[in-house]
């Protein structure tokens, strides 16, 4: 298993793709997959039956999974894409911009 430097939550750019360019934050990490779920970015539309909770059932937008490799996370201090390091303080592993070195 490959270690995954994005998380749910953070904030990525779209660096490849139909979708580069596009920013949004990470709803959910498929780690099996190597891909994550976008919030708005890589919409599709969906064919669903009706069920409890969509009784009308149709056609329905929603996110599908992005490869991880096509995601950068972007940088808290200038808004751009940067990798990620990672460096130990106090016994503790923490995430690091390259960009501006600031922590994540």
């Amino acid at each position: 298993m490959v270690k995954l430097k994005i998380k749910s939550g953070d904030n990525v750019v779209v660096t490849a793709g139909d979708h580069k360019g596009s920013e949004g934050r990470v709803m959910l990490v498929i780690r099996d997959k190597n891909k994550a779920i976008v919030e708005g970015v890589n919409m599709v539309s969906k064919h669903e039956k009706p069920s409890a909770n969509n009784p009308q059932g149709g056609i329905v937008e929603k996110e599908a999974p992005i490869h991880i490799s096509n995601l950068s996370l972007i940088d808290p201090k200038s808004g751009e894409a940067t990798r990620v390091g990672y460096k130990i303080e106090d016994g503790k592993k923490l995430r690091f911009s390259k960009k501006s070195n600031q922590v994540i």
